[in-house]
């Protein structure tokens, strides 16, 4: 089969940071799906991986990818959730090979049902950032969906990327937070505001003095998609008393200690965290995106597909790549179809 991988890790200028490869055909056991990979999206992790792991002991290649799209050609014999010719969506597991190859292993408990109303692309620009944002929001920082009076506030740094696309959309749609993205650039920020924030702020600019112009003193929920070492100081100044605080990404050191005098708690999200360790609760997210799927075909959710990068090549992928380290990519990218 056609996969896309590589040696050892290289800056993505490299020719060989991913090269086309040919590698046998996976065989479904246990709980696995094999899919006919269609469609695939890059995500933040695919370039950090790319740039530190090596290939598992005994592997030539290492292969990325993690979000997909396509349809289950074969079923492991414990498999009881899905079953040949199924349209599947999932993000799959960070301890196992990518999905950027033609056919792909992964566990039932961790796929959904891709959405009926949109094609393998749409699909595939959703299921990770779906995930981490739908934890964040539900699972980690405890917010009630539903629409009765609240008033509480909510911040998303950053929220033009791949993660801050979905987690905008479901708290505008799902919750009754005042809701307020963090972006810089023009087309960005016009990107958040229609994605349904209530109010847009520049994150080039000092967070608390922006929220203060935009009339909140304080904000209830700050989530950090992006930088947090170096809004930090800012997130301190702007969340309100017992406030929470969630991050995703992965600053060189985080000193919470000034989070004390508000009682401000703080919260970790990695999706991959239930695959990885086989949690009891693996199969959540085998329903949380079917809930999401049937949010998108209700027209409540739309897909964050910004840009199609053309067929699953080393060559696109690596333009991807690229892309997606230069910090100026909005929404999710996306390649589709072997060629």
């Amino acid at each position: 089969m056609k996969a896309i991988g590589y040696r050892t890790p290289q800056a993505i200028t490299q020719s060989d940071a991913l090269l086309d490869i040919t590698l046998p055909a996976p065989v479904a056991a246990g709980r696995d799906l094999l899919v006919e990979v269609k469609a695939v999206s890059v995500n933040p992790v695919d370039a950090k991986v790319r740039k530190s792991a090596t290939p598992a002991e005994g592997q030539e290649y290492k292969v990325l990818g993690w979000d997909a799209s396509g349809i289950v050609k074969a079923v492991g014999p414990e498999v009881t959730l899905f079953q040949p010719g199924d349209r599947v969506w999932y993000a799959g597991s960070i301890a196992r090979p990518g999905s950027n190859s033609e056919l792909h292993l992964v566990d039932e408990r961790i796929v959904g049902h891709a959405p009926e109303s949109l094609d393998f692309a749409q699909a595939a620009a959703l299921p990770l950032t779906a995930i981490t944002a739908w934890e964040m929001l539900f699972d980690r920082l405890g917010v009630a969906p539903g629409k009765q009076p609240g008033g509480k506030t909510l911040l998303v740094i950053g929220a033009a990327g791949g993660v801050g696309s979905i987690l905008v959309q479901l708290a505008a749609r799902l919750t009754n937070l005042t809701v307020i993205g963090t972006a810089s650039r023009p087309e960005t920020q016009a990107w958040v505001k229609e994605l349904g924030a209530h109010h847009v702020i520049d994150h080039s600019r000092p967070i608390a003095e922006e929220l203060r112009r935009a009339g909140f003193a304080a904000v209830d929920y700050i989530v950090g998609l992006t930088q947090t070492d170096a809004h930090l100081a800012q997130i301190i100044e702007a969340i309100a008393p017992q406030g929470k605080f969630g991050l995703i990404d992965d600053p060189a050191a985080l000193d919470i200690t000034p989070f004390k005098r508000k009682s401000v708690s703080v919260h970790w999200e990695l999706m991959f965290t239930r695959s990885l360790f086989g949690t009891d609760d693996m199969t959540g997210q085998h329903r949380l995106l079917n809930e999401v799927a049937a949010l998108v075909d209700a027209g409540l959710i739309r897909s964050t597909l910004a840009e199609r990068f053309g067929s699953i090549n080393a060559e696109n992928l690596r333009r991807a790549h690229a892309l997606i380290e230069s910090g100026k990519s909005r929404g999710k990218v996306v390649l589709e179809n072997w060629g």
